[in-house]
C-alpha cells in the first residue's frame, strides 16, 4: 500500500482528541485507557520494550527539551530516536532517528521514509483491526496510538539505543506512557487541555507525574507552587530519585546581543557541568529556553552516570550501563539542535517573517517577552489563528494590544495590522470567533479567506523596516512554512 493510502487511512481516523472521522466529531469523546495501548503493543511484539526511552511530559518546552537531548544523544554517536507532536507540515517530522553511518557528531536526525511510514501503518491497522474483529479491542485505535505504535515499531526495527518520547497529552493516560524510561522529565506546567486533564494546575500536574516510576527517576526545576506540590506529593509515594535542573540555569542574564529585526538570538551563555564550564550555544531563542535546556543537560548528566536499575520484566532495557555522553558532546548536541517554529526568523523573506508555536496562554506571555526586544518605533503585523479548544480570549487579550492600531490603543500603532486566517484542521477556531475577540477589544482586525492569503496581505501592508509575526497555533506555523517554502 502507498504512502498517499497510509495518510488518507490516517487521517480518516479524526482529530487528535476526538474519536473517529472528522465527520463524527460531535461524537461522544473517548475515554482513553492505556490497557488498549497495551493490548495493541502486545500484538506487535511488545516492541517498546526493545530500546531504551526517556519520557517528557509538561505544558510548554517539552519538544523543545526533547529535541535538544536526542540531539545530545546523537552527538555522543548513539543511535537516537526522537519521537514529538504534532507536526510542522509533514506527519513523518513525528518520528525520527540518527542517520546512518554519522558523518561527524552534529548530523541532524532524519524523519521516518515514506516507504517505511506507509509500511509501518498498514501493520498497525492489520493488527488493529484483527483485535478488534476478535472483540479484544472495543474500537480503533486513535491517530495518536497509531502513530506511537508506528514509532515504537520503527525505532525496535531500527535498533535505536536511546528513544526520547514527548507525552501528546498529559501522560498518565497518554499512549507513550506503557515504556519503562530511564528518565521521566516533567517540563514547565500550564493550565491547557482542561477539559481533558483537569481545570487546576495541581490536577493538570498529577496527570502529567502518571509518567513517573516507583524507583525511577525524576527530572525537572521548580515552577508554580501548586506544580511543585503535585510533583512532590506523587514523587514522596514513588520512593524515587529526584534531580533538579536548577543547577544548569545561568545564575546571571546572559548579555545577547539581539539578532536581525531586534529579536533575541541564539542563548549563548556558560555553565558548570561536572566542575567544567560548558559553553551552552543554542539556536532555540528566548530566555525561556534556558530551562529546557537545563532539562536536557541534566538529563544527559544523569544518562551517563549509572544507577541500579528497578526490577524489570524478561526484555525489557533499563538504565544498568551509564551512557558515554562527554561534556563536549553535550555541547555539539545543544549546538546542532533542530526544532523549528519556535522564535524562529524566517531567513531570506522580506519584511521578516517571525514564526512562534505560542499555543496557550503561557506560550503567549513567552512571545510578549520576547516581542518586548523588538524597537518600539518598528512596524509589526500579526497574523493569528488558533484551535476552538484554546483559550481564545485570554491569548487575545495578550497579544493583540501590541498591535493596536486604533486612536484609542495605548500607546497607538498606526502602522501595525492584525490579520486572523482559518487553518486547515476541524479544531480550528471559527474565524468569526477570532473576530469577535479583536471586536471585543476594540483593536482593528482583518479576516482573511486563508493562511496564504492572511501572509501576502501582511507582507504587503508591512512598511518597510517592519516585521510580520505570525502565532497560535502549530497548525499555523505548518501552514506559513508551506507558503513559503521553507524546509523543515
Amino acid at each position: 500500500m502507498s504512502y498517499t493510502a497510509a495518510l488518507e487511512h490516517l487521517k480518516a481516523l479524526g482529530p487528535e482528541l476526538a474519536p473517529g472521522s472528522a465527520s463524527t466529531a460531535a461524537a461522544p469523546r473517548r475515554k482513553f485507557d492505556l490497557a488498549h495501548m497495551r493490548t495493541l503493543a502486545a500484538a506487535l511484539g511488545q516492541p517498546q520494550t526493545r530500546f531504551a526511552s526517556v519520557l517528557i511530559a509538561g505544558t510548554n518546552g517539552k519538544g523543545s527539551t526533547a529535541a535538544t537531548l536526542a540531539s545530545i544523544c546523537n552527538a555522543a554517536g548513539y543511535k537516537t530516536g526522537l519521537y514529538t507532536s504534532p507536526h510542522l507540515v509533514r506527519v513523518n517530522e513525528r518520528i525520527q532517528i540518527s542517520p546512518r553511518p554519522i558523518p561527524d557528531g552534529a548530523a541532524r536526525l532524519q524523519p521516518i521514509a515514506d516507504d517505511d511510514f506507509a509500511r509501518l501503518f498498514f501493520q498497525v491497522q492489520a493488527a488493529a483491526q484483527q483485535l478488534v474483529a476478535a472483540g479484544t479491542l472495543p474500537h480503533a485505535p486513535s491517530y495518536f496510538e497509531t502513530l506511537t505504535a508506528m514509532a515504537f515499531l520503527y525505532f525496535a526495527e531500527q535498533q535505536v539505543e536511546i528513544a526520547i518520547l514527548e507525552v501528546g497529552m498529559g501522560g498518565r493516560l497518554d499512549a507513550t506512557n506503557i515504556v519503562e524510561p530511564l528518565l521521566s522529565i516533567i517540563t514547565d506546567i500550564a493550565l491547557d487541555h482542561m477539559e481533558y486533564l483537569g481545570d487546576t494546575i495541581g490536577a493538570i500536574t498529577r496527570e502529567k507525574a502518571g509518567i513517573l516510576r516507583p524507583g525511577g527517576t525524576l527530572i525537572t526545576l521548580p515552577q508554580h507552587p501548586e506544580a511543585n506540590q503535585a510533583i512532590g506529593e506523587v514523587a514522596a509515594t514513588l520512593d524515587l530519585h529526584a534531580v533538579s535542573a536548577a543547577d544548569y540555569i545561568p545564575t546571571q542574564l546572559p548579555s545577547v546581543t539581539g539578532a536581525a529585526a531586534g529579536l533575541p538570538a541564539r542563548n549563548h551563555y556558560t555553565v558548570q557541568v561536572a566542575g567544567e564550564p560548558l559553553l551552552v550555544d543554542s539556536p532555540l531563542s528566548g530566555q525561556h529556553q534556558q530551562r529546557n535546556l537545563a532539562l536536557a543537560i541534566a538529563a544527559a548528566v544523569e544518562l551517563r552516570t549509572p544507577h541500579a536499575a528497578p526490577p524489570q520484566a524478561p526484555g525489557e532495557i533499563r538504565n544498568q550501563v551509564s551512557y558515554k555522553i562527554s561534556n563536549a558532546s553535550i555541547a555539539a548536541g545543544i549546538r546542532a539542535t533542530h526544532w523549528p517554529g519556535r522564535l524562529q526568523l524566517i531567513p531570506g523573506s522580506e519584511p521578516p517573517v517571525l514564526v512562534d508555536v505560542a499555543h496557550n496562554p503561557a506560550g503567549a506571555w513567552t512571545l510578549r517577552a520576547a516581542l518586548a526586544q523588538l524597537p518600539e518605533a518598528q512596524p509589526r503585523t500579526l497574523i493569528f489563528s488558533c484551535l476552538r479548544d484554546k483559550s481564545l480570549t485570554e491569548m487575545a487579550r495578550i497579544l493583540l494590544p501590541l498591535f493596536d492600531s486604533s486612536p484609542d490603543g495605548s500607546p497607538s500603532r498606526p502602522q501595525d495590522h492584525i490579520f486572523f486566517a482559518p487553518i486547515r484542521s476541524p479544531r480550528a477556531a471559527p474565524i468569526e470567533d477570532l473576530m469577535a475577540t479583536a471586536q471585543a477589544l476594540s483593536i482593528p482586525a482583518q479576516a482573511a479567506p486563508d493562511v496564504a492569503t492572511a501572509l501576502a496581505w501582511a507582507r504587503q501592508s508591512t512598511p518597510p523596516g517592519g516585521i510580520v509575526i505570525a502565532t497560535g497555533s502549530v497548525y499555523l506555523i505548518g501552514e506559513i512554512h508551506e507558503a513559503l517554502q521553507v524546509m523543515v
